[in-house]
């Protein structure tokens, strides 16, 4: 996951962890998890969704935000 890509995207939109966990309905924590990926957290496919629809992703920028090496 490309975390880095991800906040400036969130930036862009003028969101924080906060406003984008509770858009998922998760929490801060989680979130945080998540973008840098402890405990083997993973964004889940509906999240990723949402996250897509919320910033109006192109196929590919999702492809470089959560699949990227």
């Amino acid at each position: 996951m490309n975390t880095a890509k991800l906040k400036s995207v969130m930036v862009l939109h003028g969101d924080t962890n906060a406003s984008l966990a509770q858009g998922l309905g998760i929490c801060r924590r989680t979130l945080s998890y998540k973008m840098s990926e402890k405990r083997g957290s993973e964004f889940t496919q509906s999240e990723i969704v949402k996250i897509k629809e919320r910033y109006a992703l192109s196929v590919e920028e999702v492809e470089r935000i959560f699949f990227a090496p």
